[in-house]
Formats: structure tokens, sequence, C-alpha cells
């Protein structure tokens, strides 16, 4: 079994490496740092409240790329499957040589989610789905040469991400202090592809929207406090095919986890 979701992850990541060639026309390449933090907070046994949030940076720290905010509710359906509702806001800044984007591009999200989680001896294997209503700001140039946001265009995103854990120390007692991390999440654009998509259309002018390849460590420092250390590769298809980027990136993220459930 283990073999077999191995396999099929660097098959998926081969493809979309494949697929992301054919579809390019100018490459652009960041080298990024990503601050992360990630809270989940019981409220009852079964729902909880998780607060999300970023901070990005392109070229070292040197240029801002983007930031986002984002809490939900999440509530356990059965053993193995946990579903979500939540909000995002995101900022989008000006970075890299091309730049995709003129001035800083806000959006919202509504988005729901499916969390799927299986272990297999030591190995979990984690399988998520979220569906993102995201709600866009379009940049318009003005008669001084500036770009203001004029409006919010809707656009449809499916996300899907295969992530494997697995112990590499264990404690005294058996728990585990020291685990590494391997998966891939790719992000699609839903909805009538054009070749010439406008400022308001639902998709842009690919299907992929973005890829990131993920591998790295956790540590546990206690049972609420965690740690982890990741490499991601990032490719991100700007709306019109006309940049893609190809970014090597450090994640370092900080994970909190706490009950308030009546016991």
């Amino acid at each position: 079994m283990k073999k077999y979701i191995l396999n099929t992850l660097i098959m998926s990541v081969m493809t979309l490496g494949i697929l992301s060639k054919a579809f390019t026309q100018t490459q652009s390449t960041n080298n990024d740092i990503w601050l992360h933090y990630s809270g989940k907070n019981m409220l009852t046994k079964k729902l909880s409240f998780t607060f999300e949030t970023t901070f990005r940076f392109a070229n070292g720290l040197s240029e801002k790329q983007q930031y986002f905010v984002r809490p939900s509710f999440d509530y356990q359906l059965t053993k193995h499957l946990v579903g979500s509702l939540g909000y995002s806001h995101y900022a989008t800044y000006v970075y890299g040589n091309p730049a995709i984007n003129k001035t800083t591009i806000p959006e919202n999200h509504i988005w729901v989610q499916a969390q799927f989680t299986h272990q297999f001896g030591d190995l979990k294997v984690t399988n998520r789905l979220r569906d993102e209503n995201r709600y866009v700001g379009v940049a318009l140039k003005g008669a001084d040469g500036t770009y203001d946001i004029d409006r919010y265009a809707y656009r449809n995103r499916f996300r899907y991400m295969l992530l494997l854990n697995y112990p590499l120390i264990k404690d005294e007692k058996k728990a585990t202090k020291l685990f590494g991390i391997l998966g891939d999440e790719a992000f699609f654009n839903l909805g009538s592809i054009s070749s010439t998509p406008n400022a308001d259309a639902n998709v842009g002018a690919t299907f992929m929207n973005q890829n990131r390849i993920i591998a790295g460590f956790g540590y546990n420092i206690n049972a609420h406090h965690q740690i982890q250390l990741s490499y991601i590769h990032q490719n991100v298809w700007n709306f019109t095919d006309s940049i893609e980027e190809s970014n090597p990136t450090v994640r370092l993220s900080y994970i909190t986890n706490f009950s308030f459930a009546k016991k």
C-alpha cells in the first residue's frame, strides 16, 4: 500500500511537470520564504475553530509576495472525515520580474472543504479537497498610468492535496517527536476556459492555476505546539497564461492545538 501511494504521488508530480512545460510562455523564478501559523481550537468533542495566517516573501526577504488570514469552523463527521466551512482574505503584491500583478490584488474567498485521514501502520495519509468561491480584485490603469482596483470578479477554484506523514523519532512513551512530510497540492480553475479571457471572466486561460510539491520535517514540541520546516516547489500560471512562475520555497510553520471542550 505504501509503495502504491508513493508511486502514485511521483507519477502525479511528473505529469504535472510535463503539463506545466506544455503551457509555459514566459518563465519567472522567485526564491520564496513563507512564514506560516495555524491554530486548531476544539470547542466541543466534534466542533473546532481554526485560524490560519501567513506572510510570504519573494526573493529572500526583499519583496513582499502575499499574506492571508483564514478562519474556519470544522466538524468531525466520521472517524476519517472532517468537513469545514471557511473564509479567506488575501493580498497579493507586485513582485518578481516579470511581475504577474500591476498593483496589490485583494481577494476574498468563501470555501468548503472535506478532509479524509487514514492510518496505514505508522503512515498517515491525508486527502484534502477544497472548493473556493473567489472574489478577485480587478485592476484598471488610470489616466496617470497607475493601477487601482476597479471591481471584483467571481472565480471558482478547486484544490486537491495528498499529504503523507511518517514518524522518524519517537519518545519513550512511543509518541512521535520528529516526522517526515511528503505531498503535492494541485489548484484547478473551474469553468469554461477561454483562450483570450477578459478581466471579468470566471476562469483563466489554463486548467491549472497552481501546483505545489511539498517535502519537509515536523517536530512535536509537546501535545499543543509543533513546528514544521518544508521545501515547496510552487508553480503558478497567471490568468492569461502569459507567465508561469517556478518558485523554490522554504516554509516555516508554527502549529498549535488546544481544546476548550468540556470533558
